[in-house]
């Protein structure tokens, strides 16, 4: 599995700790080179499983770099490679040299292409394709080879265009078809001119994203170069450019502050995509989707500055600040085209979809609890404030006070957080025990355990995964599972991350720095292990009931990586099953018999052996005819999966009192809320959980015996 190191940033299971290498000086003048020094140095030091630098190191890195700059092959000549397969088996002497002779090359050279290419396909686009020709496009860019020369680079660049025109083409022809059904009085559009309009659509498109490329910057490329040094240690470990380290920050904790508004550019605007409910923006009831955003003022400046035709990162480092503080932002509002200033009070904005929420579940007149977790969040900052345990928390006891009989806890998508929630949110369920075992680089194994007796929720419990499900969902999901105190329905195994990452801040490793803020290091420091012994790394979690979804055939999990660390097994934990259910195995039995005769989900498992051989398909036409034929036999195909879109359970689903309340005036969180429940109804999974829940039967004698339940 490939990945483009510099627009894909993995958030994945990290833990609060501190670290510091600062017994080491460094002096070097050139900020590249001081980079480069200490992330080797602090990778080779803290690494879990430090890889050696040598030269089968250097040609890993060689392949998995140009990948990243160029993984299309649609900019580098044959003659390029050639001279930078030179280096292919001393990057090694050059990071130890710091020698950015590598980087420079083929910095400067894709520098060069792009700029040629630009050029190139603005004259392709300039002409109408011929769509009668027989030819096609292999799309297998891991297989083709470099072209050899600019009229191989121009014919490369032609079909790939002409692939998406046509696309383009197709659909509007389609659409067209059915615009003429509901109105035959509907002004048709002769070929040529959807032709054109097509390959405009197409021109747009190209010109943003070389517009884009064109705003990066050197810095930006050598994070890509660092990334695919690090990453040769781990698939987890991740060198975070500033801004980069500033996103992961929102991510973990589910805030910012600022105004609360989503951003993007298009040509040289900056458009607001998203005013963010609750936030300062939405509260001001000044600022609307679409607006553009021409100008940004500081309090304590005189003159705003323009943001036209700026990064897109630049602006946004304008606009966001401190709580309290105020920005003037000067704004061309989408309805009325008019021009005015806007004074915003910044704030601390939460993002509502980064936490827990939940619902009530009726069915034939009992209640049941569903809690969607979709990570394992915390403020970095101080873990005090608002994190998954206490929101786990409050939502069960809301829960348990409007009456519910059982739980589902779904982990699907959620790719992990911090080790502590885990622990903390693993308490709420069991009387006091290890949750995890923790071993660092050579130090024995270490046990996170909860220390409180006392249990929040008692009564039957049902945690639905899938392969999405990663690193800290695999610790509780693992956790559960080993103490038999829940049934995990999901996936045939999670996603199989049993590493531990702490991010350590690079500016706090070095005595004195001239050269301004050098980013953070995502570091893999441990593995974790489950209270049985065994790693989850690789295996992942193994479902006690195995359902098929959209996943089930496609390679997404941690064993798919190209270096992943192995599996092993330590000594188990001392812990003690739960037994506070009766009939736990009866409940799996029968749950696997429904599974097996579940139309729905067969169905599912043939969707997603469809969607695999779609994914491998490689080769694809450029002549109308014969693709509107392939995209007909397709559709058609499909058709037999819109049931899955169409399936209906019995249940209802309903939000807690405090959240009726609140979306009585908040509109966008009530919109949220309805469609999360609409999608809940044709949820098997989801439904099935249900049935589990129904099933268990608890031990009341176990209950009585309980020292302390919370209320």
């Amino acid at each position: 599995m490939k990945r483009n190191y510099k627009f894909l940033v993995l958030v994945l299971l990290m833990a609060a700790a501190s670290c510091s290498f600062t017994t080491k000086t460094f002096n070097d003048p050139n900020k590249d080179k001081l980079l480069i020094d200490l992330i080797t140095y602090v990778l080779e030091k803290g690494h879990y499983d430090a890889k050696t630098i040598d030269d089968g190191f250097s040609k890993e890195v060689y392949k998995d770099y140009l990948d990243a700059i160029d993984p299309l092959k649609r900019f580098f000549y044959e003659k390029d490679v050639k001279e930078f397969v030179v280096y292919q088996d001393k990057i090694d002497d050059q990071i130890r040299g710091k020698d950015l002779a590598f980087f420079n090359l083929t910095h400067d050279r894709l520098l060069e292409r792009m700029k040629e290419v630009r050029g190139i396909y603005k004259e392709i686009l300039a002409q109408p394709f011929d769509f009668s020709e027989e030819e096609d496009i292999n799309t297998n860019y891991e297989e083709i080879d470099y072209i050899s020369s600019r009229a191989e680079l121009k014919e490369r660049w032609r079909k790939q265009l002409k692939f998406s025109t046509l696309g383009n083409f197709y659909n509007s022809k389609e659409d067209q078809e059915k615009a003429l059904e509901k109105d035959p009085s509907y002004k048709v559009k002769s070929d040529v001119e959807l032709e054109k309009e097509a390959r405009e659509a197409v021109l747009t498109s190209m010109d943003e994203y070389f517009d884009f490329s064109e705003e990066l910057e050197r810095k930006d490329y050598f994070s890509v170069y660092i990334n695919a040094i690090v990453e040769e240690f781990d698939p987890h470990t991740f060198y975070f450019a500033p801004q980069d380290k500033d996103r992961f920050d929102i991510a973990m904790s589910g805030k910012l502050e600022g105004i609360g508004a989503r951003l993007q550019k298009k040509s040289d605007n900056i458009t607001i995509m998203e005013v963010i409910s609750g936030g300062p923006a939405w509260l001001s009831d000044k600022l609307s989707e679409g607006d553009i955003i021409l100008k940004v003022k500081q309090e304590d400046e005189e003159n705003p500055v323009s943001i036209v035709g700026m990064r897109l990162d630049d602006a946004v480092n304008l606009i966001k600040g401190p709580k309290d503080s105020k920005v003037t932002l000067t704004v061309k509002k989408k309805m009325m085209g008019n021009i005015e200033d806007i004074t915003i009070t910044r704030d601390i904005v939460e993002l509502e979809e980064t936490y827990a929420k939940s619902a009530l579940v009726n069915k034939n007149g009992r209640e049941f609890g569903l809690i969607n977790l979709p990570k394992f969040y915390f403020d970095m900052e101080n873990y005090a404030d608002r994190n998954a345990a206490s929101d786990v928390e409050k939502e069960i006891v809301r829960l348990k006070k409007a009456g519910m009989e059982g739980l589902v806890l779904d982990l699907r998508n959620n790719g992990g957080g911090s080790l502590k929630t885990v622990v903390d949110i693993a308490g709420l369920f069991i009387e006091k025990g290890p949750v995890v075992q923790v071993k660092s680089k050579g130090v024995g194994q270490e046990i996170l355990e909860d220390k409180d007796p006392s249990i929040l929720w008692d009564g039957p419990l049902v945690i639905l995964v899938n392969e999405l499900s990663a690193s800290a969902s695999e610790i509780l999901a693992a956790a559960m599972q080993d103490y038999k105190r829940a049934i995990i329905i999901g996936s045939k195994q999670t996603y199989g991350k049993g590493t531990v990452q702490n991010v350590i801040d690079l500016n706090q490793t070095v005595r004195s720095n001239e050269y301004g803020d050098l980013g953070a290091l995502k570091l893999t420091t441990q593995k974790f292990y489950r209270v049985n012994g065994g790693s989850t790394q690789l295996e992942g979690v193994k479902s006690d009931v195995v359902v098929p979804d959209r996943y089930s055939f496609i390679d997404i999990g941690e064993k798919d990586y190209e270096n992943p660390l192995p599996w092993d097994q330590i000594k188990a934990a001392k812990y003690k099953i739960w037994d506070g259910y009766i009939d736990f195995e009866d409940a799996i039995k029968n749950s696997k018999e429904r599974m097996t005769n579940n139309a729905q989900l067969n169905l599912i498992a043939e969707n997603a052996k469809w969607v695999k051989d779609q994914r491998d398909e490689e080769t694809y036409p450029l002549n109308y005819a014969a693709y509107q034929n392939h995209r007909l036999l397709t559709e058609k195909d499909a058709k037999r999966f819109d049931a899955i879109s169409d399936y209906t359970s019995n249940l209802t689903y309903e939000s807690l009192p405090y959240e009726v309340e609140i979306s009585m005036t908040d509109t966008i969180l009530r919109e949220k809320r309805d469609r999360w429940h609409e999608s809940l109804t044709g949820d098997v999974y989801v439904e099935e959980a249900i049935n589990v829940l129904e099933d268990i039967k608890v031990n009341n004698i176990k209950r009585d015996k309980v020292a302390n339940i919370k209320n």
